[in-house]
């Protein structure tokens, strides 16, 4: 591998190492509330996933021969995103192949650490609900009693998506709406463990709130202005804010806010193109929700607009250029 590249990705995980350490750890009380509604089986999905993703960090050094870094903590993070996307039930091979190909696909085909112009758990994700629908997109009930090995036998259902999809409201109060008792991925319902999340992450400095809180606002001005639920009408705003509250909490729209949003090397890096990017990725993914047959469109919407972030960036840089030349000609001439 050329030395000069090695170099690089060393000095970008110096910069960025933490971030993954940390998001890491945010995934632990994530995993301890999955576990407390579907028993153990999502912490045996999380370590098949976990131990996918370190397997292919030590392979591709391996075969780039360089040597494996410990503290690259990325692999094992997209890896627990993934798992935490996908239902309790949900067969071992869908996870392990999910992180393979976010991982490999995702990742070390475009060079590996800070290279990716993709969030590689997205592609992973998408990979997986594109080739197994039937399982990335079907939930058990909160309290199941899920077995370890083969869960092929719990009853399943996408009633949340299927009720939103057809105009309706969702009959399930706001307490357990807040604490994910509803059936959905097993990492991306608990409300409040993920808000507390996303505060720890950005008192760390680890995410900025522009993209984040673009992508939440975004959603909720279209859920709010635009709700598919039937029968509300222009002055009942009750109702309106309950279509958003619905929309915000269900889809794991605020797990995709916290842990995929702000991945460093696929968010937009300056502060308007944050901005900007939030927006995008919100209004495409609520058009997703609406139109589309995927209820997390979020991750599709991530990758879509994932493709012209590095134009944002580099847009906004020329034109606060051009906004500076002036003033600084007018001070050399001075």
């Amino acid at each position: 591998m050329d030395e000069r590249l090695i170099q690089q990705q060393e000095q970008e995980l110096a910069k960025t190492g933490r971030y993954y350490l940390h998001v890491c750890f945010m995934t632990i009380p994530l995993l301890c509330m999955a576990c407390f509604l579907y028993g153990l089986r999502p912490l045996l999905l999380c370590g098949a996933a976990l131990l996918t993703g370190n397997l292919c960090d030590r392979l591709v050094s391996l075969l780039r021969r360089r040597v494996y870094r410990a503290g690259d903590f990325s692999n094992e993070s997209f890896a627990l995103i993934i798992a935490l996307l996908m239902p309790a039930t949900v067969d071992w091979y869908v996870v392990i192949m999910a992180v393979l190909a976010g991982v490999l696909i995702g990742k070390e085909v475009f060079g590996g650490y800070g290279s990716y112009p993709f969030n590689p758990a997205a592609v992973g994700y998408a990979v997986a609900a594109v080739s197994w629908p039937e399982q990335v997109f079907r939930y058990p009930q909160p309290y199941t009693n899920i077995p370890l090995w083969d869960a092929t036998g719990v009853p399943v259902s996408s009633t949340i998506s299927d009720t939103l999809r057809s105009g309706g409201s969702l009959n399930i109060g706001a307490i357990s709406l807040v604490l994910g008792e509803y059936a959905a991925p097993m990492g991306t319902g608990a409300a409040l463990i993920l808000l507390a999340c996303g505060l720890f992450l950005w008192l760390q400095k680890d995410v900025r709130l522009s993209a984040s809180v673009s992508f939440v606002v975004t959603c909720a001005l279209i859920a709010f202005l635009f709700p598919r639920q039937v029968g509300v009408n222009g002055v009942d705003i009750a109702l309106r804010l309950q279509c958003v509250r619905d929309e915000l909490l269900t889809g794991a729209m605020l797990f995709s806010a916290v842990f995929l949003l702000n991945e460093p090397y696929t968010c937009a890096h300056h502060h308007l193109g944050r901005i900007l990017y939030g927006v995008l990725v919100g209004a495409i993914t609520m058009g997703f929700r609406y139109y589309g047959v995927y209820e997390t469109g979020v991750c599709f919407a991530l990758l879509t607009v994932n493709s012209i972030s590095g134009w944002m960036d580099r847009t906004e840089s020329r034109l606060y250029q051009l906004m500076h030349r002036p003033a600084a000609g007018k001070e050399g001439a001075e």
